[in-house]
């Protein structure tokens, strides 16, 4: 009698680590913030380390606070309102909510608008503000083209460190300029 043959096990063997893996891993690492009280743990790898002169893909330890990128938000366009109730945009739309603060961009340049619109935002947010209006000029131009800075504005309420601070933007109601000026919905200060 024939003895049967012994079968050897099916277990899927893992794949040796390699360095190229490694590097990918660390490179993904890279931007990711760690949860409080937790760390990265760098990537080991069962290959042989790299000569001193090569380059080497960077650390898996993380910039300073200061130089971590700021929290991906969706880009905003006018009346895009995540997170906001739908019968708080309706009393935007309709001019019915409480402005607390007004800037005024008139005669300014790029720069200075821009300079004066950043320093607005982070005090409105500092007190707590919910809603102002940022006052751009509707612009409209022979040629049919609009202003300068009603087209950028909104572009820089999208732009860090703007877009952290704000909820939603949308064109006023006529009784506060209609498209020559945006309210602006406030985030809470953290």
């Amino acid at each position: 009698m024939a003895m049967p043959e012994k079968k050897t096990s099916d277990k899927k063997s893992k794949p040796a680590k390699n360095e190229d893996d490694a590097a990918l891993l660390e490179q993904v690492f890279r931007d990711v913030t760690p949860l409080p009280g937790r760390t990265i743990k760098p990537v080991k790898t069962d290959v042989p380390k790299v000569k001193p002169n090569a380059r080497r893909a960077p650390s898996s330890a993380l910039p300073p606070p200061a130089q971590q990128p700021a929290p991906l938000l969706p880009e905003l366009t006018h009346g895009d309102a995540p997170g906001v109730d739908k019968r708080t945009m309706q009393r935007l739309q309709r001019g019915k909510v409480e402005i607390e603060g007004r800037l005024d961009l008139h005669g300014m340049t790029q720069h200075e608008a821009y300079a004066a619109l950043t320093a607005f935002l982070s005090s409105a947010q500092s007190a707590g503000k919910k809603c102002v209006l940022v006052i751009t000029g509707k612009g409209l131009r022979p040629d049919g083209s609009v202003g300068v800075l009603r087209e950028a504005v909104p572009k820089w309420l999208n732009q860090s460190p703007n877009r952290e601070r704000i909820q939603s933007f949308r064109h006023a109601a006529p009784k506060d300029g209609g498209t020559g000026a945006l309210y602006v919905l406030m985030r809470r200060a953290k």
